[in-house]
């Protein structure tokens, strides 16, 4: 195992080398032949995630979740592969030796992961058939008689899925594979929110209480018959037996411990993570470090602003001020989302300055379904259709109006919005002479790391201006900061899930019920939370190489674009991206 993680981090650095190629147009075609064969057979395999960019061609299917399906594709990863070693690398042109190097990359990722089971754990508080389902249902389109036939199907295919996730839940107990409890406890009221005396009370309903005008008033009535059967008979059914299984069967057998390092190789399982989420060869000892580094020097900054502000006491009362006091919290929940819709608008207007290029896709702001609010982050972004046909989302929490500051809005939406998430996840898929896989990779150092860059865009942006907003904004950068200590803190130097709390506790102002729900996200998807920080650090130390070595040429449009436009890469080969920009602007 050890050797396969070795391995990984060597890939990022066998990158192109600098002599003159000779490109091969019939390796090039091979080489695109195979990605396509890959993503065709990823979005055939995973139809849900085909819908979500747009692609409607397996509207009317769910992924198959047996075990044989499992198996089958773990051998696909390997079969990829072989079949790109056959492939001659030095004869490619640039940008199919990048293509060449992340799809071997990935897929040495892929296999080394699939020797762990993860599988056997696919439900928890912030993800699952009981939030991925109705998510899903939301975006698929509706403008004709097929489309809802395609609805009505996954409504019926429904109970299968359900059927497949309880047994590899089954499996799980078998293997040991199991979820912490704290990442479990939270489902059933997830699922009796959803479960009601009649169909069109669901959220599912909506789709049938509005037609298209080219369906006939008597097929309307056909297709809402058949819609509110399936509700009744087979999501309603299946809901209440997941339920069931949950409350009875498995929480009773979940973890009472949190550290991932606890399940069977769980160690080496955790440092795989830890690459996977970094894209670096970091070890968890070096990143707790940096976490406490950050930390320290961030303290100092917040401190700085405490006293801008005249405020005349501690950092710990400073904080309980800010947590406590009336003016910085919203009394209603339209007001709240009203004022992200105007933050939103602000940062609109500030994208031309920093970007030579922007996306075409729009995006919206509303707020999370009841259901799902109380296990859920402050914010999270649903990205658009890949055509620009259906809009990104900026998803924001009303649930406790009283744990939501408004000094914290600003830094969010730019993290959430743009010039983040929406921005770099729009660009990407408009890259159109990138393959696939690329347009749409999910690098968290370098998304994640991107979106708390764009936090800090904020004073170039206008905003930010009072002490109490720059103070929110250093929040969310401690916040990112504390996730590098508690998250290799509690999967590997046995911290517990209080000391965690406690340690963001003391060292934000963010409110015990966001900390709380953070720190049960960083339980279930260990080392996620890494990326954030690691991958921000990598993009300053960037600008600041180009400033520096570029000095009255830097171009910050440029810069930016040259991050973006490209794709998602891992932070090896971004700065070698960003190197090789440098030396192009000198000459």
């Amino acid at each position: 195992m050890q050797k396969s993680i070795f391995f990984l981090s060597i890939i990022l650095l066998a990158i192109i080398g600098c002599e003159q190629r000779t490109a091969d147009t019939g390796n090039s075609s091979k080489l695109h032949t195979l990605f396509n064969e890959d993503w065709e057979y990823k979005l055939k395999e995973h139809p849900e995630y085909a819908t979500s960019l747009g692609d409607n061609r397996y509207n009317n299917r769910l992924t198959d979740f047996s075990l044989d399906a499992i198996k089958k594709r773990k051998v696909h990863s390997q079969q990829m592969l072989l079949k790109l070693k056959q492939i001659d690398h030095s004869t490619l042109n640039e940008q199919d030796a990048i293509s060449y190097d992340l799809f071997l990359y990935e897929k040495n990722l892929e296999i080394s992961l699939n020797e762990y089971p993860t599988e056997f754990m696919p439900v928890e508080q912030l993800d699952g058939i009981q939030l991925s389902f109705p998510a899903l249902m939301e975006i698929m389109p509706l403008n004709n008689k097929s489309d809802y036939e395609n609805y009505i199907s996954r409504l019926k295919t429904f109970p299968e899925q359900i059927n497949q996730i309880i047994m590899l839940m089954e499996e799980g107990i078998k293997t040991n594979w199991v979820r912490a409890k704290v990442g479990i406890i939270g489902i059933p009221s997830q699922i009796e929110g959803q479960i009601y005396n009649t169909p069109t009370k669901s959220s599912l309903y909506r789709a049938f209480e509005k037609f298209p005008g080219n369906i006939p008033e008597d097929e309307r009535q056909r297709i809402k018959k058949l819609g509110m059967e399936a509700i009744e008979n087979s999501i309603f059914p299946s809901l209440k037996k997941l339920k069931l299984f949950i409350e009875d069967i498995y929480l009773p057998a979940c973890r009472d411990d949190i550290a991932s390092s606890n399940l069977p190789g769980g160690e080496n399982y955790y440092n795989l993570k830890t690459k996977y989420y970094t894209t670096t060869n970091l070890t968890p000892e070096e990143i707790h470090k940096i976490g406490l580094d950050e930390v320290a020097r961030i303290k100092k900054e917040m401190e700085k602003v405490i006293k801008q502000s005249g405020f005349k006491g501690s950092f710990t009362e400073f904080i309980n001020y800010l947590r406590t006091d009336e003016q910085f919290y919203y009394e209603d929940e339209e007001s709240l989302i009203t004022g992200y819709r105007d933050i939103s608008k602000r940062a609109d207007a500030g994208l031309p300055a920093l970007f030579a290029v922007l996306p075409r896709n729009t995006y919206g702001v509303k707020p999370f379904p009841e259901y799902e609010a109380p296990y859920q982050t402050t914010a999270r972004y649903n990205p658009g259709a890949e055509d620009a046909s259906r809009p990104g989302y900026f998803m924001v929490n009303t649930y406790k109006l009283e744990t939501r500051p408004i000094y914290e809005m600003e830094a969010l939406t730019l993290h959430e919005a743009v010039p983040g998430h929406h921005l770099q996840i729009s660009r990407a898929a408009e890259l159109d002479f990138l393959p696939d896989f690329r347009r749409n990779a999910e690098y968290t150092a370098y998304v994640e790391g991107w979106a708390l860059y764009a936090e800090s865009l904020g004073e170039e942006m206008g905003f930010y201006t009072d002490p109490y907003s720059k103070f929110g904004q250093l929040t969310y950068e401690m916040w990112r900061a504390c996730r590098l200590v508690v998250d290799t803190g509690m999967h590997m130097f046995g911290w517990s899930r209080e000391r965690a709390i406690n340690y963001i506790k003391d060292n934000s102002s963010k409110s015990l019920n966001d900390i709380t729900v953070e720190i049960d996200r960083y339980i279930v998807w260990p080392g996620q939370a890494l990326g954030y920080k690691i991958g921000e650090l990598k993009i300053k130390e960037l600008r600041r190489k180009a400033q520096n070595r570029l000095g009255e040429n830097f171009d910050l449009r440029k810069f930016h674009n040259t991050i973006l436009d490209d794709g998602p890469l891992p932070l090896s080969m971004l700065e070698r991206r960003i190197d090789e920009w440098i030396e192009s602007q000198i000459r």
